[in-house]
């Protein structure tokens, strides 16, 4: 049986780029993405100034107990991060469990995890999150034996001792330490061989995986909800000239992502990092498109790959029907291309970008080639593009065009071939 949810969404003193209502719409897609509670009644509070003990006034707290009350409620959704004395106080006074955005948000990350690294960085996100909120939680302990905030990946329970939070906390982070080396000598092998990668990146439910999908004829999860992304997947795509890239779709972004959970995520997130070029799809219908767009860059920013090459890529135009209003929201941006992934419009357009983006990182290379070194022709063929190739009796005349690091790469293994 689903919890039943007062949502409350707060605005406080410093007001932000967000509206009240704005903040509003996306708290409830949050929860209904959790599956897990049904929304009886969302209240908008105004802060005047902050009360230390409860976040909102005394008052506004014995509203929410009475709309429990009222609506038979057994669960209080805050749009705004709680301190663990707040969540507690809360808890007390109005006798329900009380959960912030945050543990919204890695509730909703349990549930779409599906790799290994996936359900490390949730849990570990997760115990850090509810080490400083296990002194006297009383209610909230209570109630871990289901809903929102207490599943750990994978459905399993989580940990709420002390000592033994801090020791899988431990373990965690050596695991996921690991995992990132083991994904450097990955991306080590990749700089070796010299694949350009693209990484897609963006707000979450801006269709990123759809395109991925289309781009790489995938067939990856791509569902109408957020987060239907969570563990990064890379795959091949072959350009109209024939050359050979990597695309990588990342997980969706989202407005004040706390620091700790990109902290949590960096392996995850570490193909936006180590990716030649950035794809920031936007959801072209959305009404918010400018904050989301202002939100994704923030984190771009946090992981200092802001400077890397982007292209904005406008998604879902076939649910504009309006195409003046496409072209006034074009305007809002440098050399935008609109597509719609679904069905498969503006692709050309698109490609022809990845194919410029991957021309400044090319240079030519000529070589004559024993036949014994056919295995460096091949590495030719996959990775750049053939401009000429002869086959002679003394070995392979090639002239093509290769990414710069492929032609690094060629040239080195020549050297150690000569020296053999």
């Amino acid at each position: 049986m689903k919890e039943k949810a007062i949502l409350v969404t707060i605005e406080k003193p410093e007001v932000g780029e967000w509206s009240l209502d704005e903040k509003r719409i996306e708290l409830e897609k949050l929860v209904k993405a959790s599956g897990e509670a049904e929304i009886v009644f969302s209240i908008m509070c105004r802060l005047r100034e902050i009360t230390p003990a409860f976040l909102i006034g005394k008052g506004k707290v014995e509203e929410i107990k009475n709309l429990l009350i009222e609506h038979g409620a057994d669960l209080v959704v805050f749009s705004d991060d709680l301190s663990p004395s707040q969540q507690r106080n809360l808890e007390e006074i109005l006798e329900a469990k009380t959960i912030d955005r945050t543990q919204l948000i890695l509730d909703i990350f349990a549930r779409r995890a599906t790799s290994n690294e996936g359900k490390l960085e949730v849990e570990l996100a997760q115990l850090m999150y509810l080490v400083p909120r296990l002194s006297g939680m009383g209610i909230y302990l209570s109630r871990l034996g289901g809903g929102i905030g207490t599943r750990g990946p994978g459905e399993q329970k989580l940990e709420v001792d002390r000592r033994r939070i801090r020791e899988r906390i431990e373990k965690l982070k050596k695991d996921l330490k690991d995992i990132t080396r083991k994904r450097g000598v990955q991306s080590a092998q990749r700089e070796r061989f010299s694949i350009l990668t693209i990484a897609l990146v963006g707000y979450t439910n801006s269709g990123k995986s759809t395109l991925f999908n289309v781009l790489t004829d995938s067939h990856i999860k791509a569902k109408d909800q957020l987060f239907s992304t969570l563990d990064p997947t890379v795959r091949k795509m072959v350009l109209p000239n024939n050359q050979i890239v990597l695309v990588a779709d990342t997980v969706g972004f989202l407005n004040d992502l706390p620091h700790h959970l990109i902290e949590s995520f960096k392996a995850t997130l570490e193909e936006a990092r180590r990716a030649d070029v950035l794809f920031h799809v936007i959801d072209v219908s959305d009404p918010s498109i400018e904050l989301k767009y202002s939100a994704v860059c923030k984190v771009l920013s946090e992981l200092g790959v802001s400077e890397k090459p982007v292209f904005i890529v406008l998604n879902k135009s076939d649910k504009v029907e309006d195409t003046i209003e496409i072209e006034r929201i074009k305007r809002k941006f440098e050399n935008p291309i609109v597509i719609s992934a679904l069905r498969k419009e503006g692709l050309t357009e698109l490609l022809e970008a990845v194919m410029t983006a991957t021309q400044d990182e090319m240079d030519d290379i000529e070589l004559n080639l024993p036949h014994k070194y056919y295995s460096i022709v091949n590495m030719i063929q996959e990775k750049g593009i053939i401009k000429k190739q002869d086959y002679k009796d003394d070995g392979i005349f090639i002239k093509a065009r290769v990414p710069k690091k492929v032609k690094f790469a060629i040239l080195k293994k020549l050297k150690e071939l000569s020296q053999e």
